[in-house]
């Protein structure tokens, strides 16, 4: 039998004295409680409390990061469980299991064996010959009480859990939460309105819709479109929210004159608006979400530069967020010069950077982060969130602005039990970095421990407005 282990030092360095400082520093934190201010896990998990039905519904369905790369070898998604026909969770497991050799030397496979190992004591190798007797075993652990959401919730020792929700949503499982008197974590919403800025989709107009109905106000002006998301955005506040979340195709920012912009609106809600000014009505529309958050306080999360949907076929048959989004080179200095020329230096305004595109770590990022007291810069996420690239990110703007103008590791999931196993791994890289600090005499043991706990649990908790 082929044996699933976690090496205790895994992503520690090879070279035995910054291996050893390595693990010293991360003896410091490998227990401190999770604060996980960015993710997508659903609060209906957790306001149901119902067990979760089987292992491919758990790690493998859920996760885009292992769906996109099995489809890379040649899966169809239906096999993974995705699309209006669906192969079964066996089957998809199946499946899984056959091709777990495709996940070597990548994120994924570090992420998934912590999962298997530490979350629901499996100690064996995927593979064909084993698929349905780890099939079977797990969803048999998963009918206990101790895996159920909350109950993980406790044991992954997380403190804080943000989620990703729609301004037209009533956030009834977080109310639902919030007055259950046997609850005791914290989740909190995260206004997202990315559908709202999407002003050329097709179906623009019938999201207006929704967002009128929840606003219950009439939305026929640029002006009366504003006030509606400022009053969701109040309403999210009031139910715990602390921060948006924005995910434009570019950075792009412009203050619009109010005939201007009504007239965008205008053209956008007839159809008869060109890609420019399409253009131009989203980047004004980003515009107003910053000066409200320099308003209300809510943390602004920004991170542009990912073509959504790249696949049309795919889109049309199994949806977003099937794994073909596909990332594009960014600019971020003249694009947010607007935003930070009217807000950068407003105390109560904050602006959490985050980028698929590493190469503007150095360039733009860090040094836009070293003047602007609004700005943080967020860990690499998605492609870049391996532990090379949260290596290469440190790196990369360290020497610049430190560790305290970012904003502590998210680990943005819609994997519940990969949330313990990526932060896992962002310690480990942390903890890693910090010895070479030490090692080359550029910061003491002692300071290095009190970054790395300050980094992990305390930065998120006061960037995200959190404490």
């Amino acid at each position: 039998m082929s044996r699933l282990e976690l090496d205790p030092d895994r992503l520690f360095p090879a070279e035995q004295r910054l291996r050893e400082l390595a693990r010293t520093i991360h003896q410091r934190v490998d227990r401190r409680p999770i604060v996980s201010p960015h993710g997508h896990v659903p609060a209906q998990w957790l306001s149901a409390d119902e067990p979760f039905t089987d292992p491919a519904s758990l790690l493998v369905t859920p996760d885009h990061y292992v769906t996109r790369l099995l489809h890379a070898h040649g899966v169809p998604l239906r096999e993974l469980g995705l699309g209006p026909d669906p192969a079964p969770p066996r089957e998809v497991w199946r499946t899984f299991c056959r091709h777990w050799w495709a996940f070597r030397g990548t994120s994924s496979r570090t992420w998934l064996t912590t999962e298997l190992v530490d979350a629901l004591g499996i100690d064996r190798r995927p593979d064909a010959d084993c698929a349905d007797e780890l099939f079977d075993k797990i969803s048999a652990h998963l009918a206990g009480s101790e895996l159920r959401p909350r109950a993980l919730y406790h044991s992954f020792g997380i403190d804080v859990l943000a989620t990703t929700d729609d301004p037209a949503s009533d956030l009834g499982a977080h109310r639902t939460l919030a007055a259950d008197p046997s609850w005791s974590g914290r989740v909190v919403p995260t206004f997202r309105p990315d559908r709202y800025l999407d002003v050329g989709s097709p179906d623009w107009a019938t999201r207006l819709d929704e967002l009128a109905g929840a606003s219950g106000m009439e939305i026929a002006s640029y002006r009366a479109l504003v006030v509606a998301l400022e009053q969701r955005r109040s309403y999210f506040a009031d139910n715990g929210a602390t921060a948006t979340d924005y995910g434009p195709i570019d950075a792009g920012s412009e203050r619009l004159s109010p005939e201007v912009a009504e007239a965008l609106f205008t053209a956008a809600r007839t159809g008869i608006a060109d890609d420019g000014d399409l253009a131009r009505l989203r980047r004004g529309l980003l515009f107003e979400h910053a000066r409200m958050s320099s308003e209300d306080g809510l943390v602004m999360q920004l991170h542009p530069g990912v073509l959504r949907n790249h696949h049309r076929p795919t889109f049309e048959r199994f949806g977003p967020d099937t794994g073909h989004d596909i990332p594009l080179a960014s600019e971020f200095t003249l694009a947010l010069r607007p935003i930070l020329d009217a807000f950068g230096t407003n105390p109560r305004f904050r602006l959490v950077l985050f980028t698929v595109d590493e190469t503007t770590f150095s360039r733009e990022l860090a040094p836009l982060a070293g003047f602007y007291p609004s700005v943080f810069l967020g860990p690499p996420w998605w492609f870049l969130d391996t532990p090379d690239g949260l290596l290469r990110f440190r790196r990369a703007v360290t020497d610049t602005i430190g560790f305290y103008k970012t904003s502590g590791f998210v680990d943005d999931t819609r994997a519940f039990c990969s949330i313990p196993a990526r932060h896992d791994v962002a310690r480990r890289t942390d903890a890693r970095y910090l010895a070479e600090l030490v090692d080359a005499g550029e910061l003491p043991l002692d300071e290095a421990m009190d970054v790395a706990e300050h980094i992990t649990t305390q930065l998120p908790l006061d960037v995200f407005r959190l404490t």
